[in-house]
């Protein structure tokens, strides 16, 4: 089975901005989109492996703007709700300024 890892985000003069899902490792339980002070979470299926599967992603209307949705769950610490939530580990932020 291969490792598909998704990238929401972007990278700009101020720095990268990411939210980083491991769809090997998410389960699609939801936990995270739960606790998305946000709500910029949701379970989608995806094809994946010749296969669908459920999993976690960012809402297409926060792909663009991740870096002022998430700001407030301080995700340079790696402590936001949504990568607490996740008992797989799936979820990661990636989030290096300049």
């Amino acid at each position: 089975m291969k490792n598909m890892i998704t990238h929401y985000g972007y990278t700009d003069g101020s720095g990268e901005y990411y939210i980083v899902i491991d769809t090997d490792r998410c389960n699609g339980c939801g936990k995270c989109v739960k606790e998305c002070p946000q709500s910029a979470l949701q379970l989608e299926t995806m094809f994946i492996d010749l296969e669908d599967k459920t999993v976690a992603s960012v809402s297409e209307e926060h792909r663009k703007k991740i870096k002022y949705t998430c700001s407030s769950c301080k995700p340079e610490r790696n402590s936001a709700p949504c990568v607490l939530a996740c008992e797989g580990k799936a979820i990661r932020c990636v989030w290096n300024s300049r």
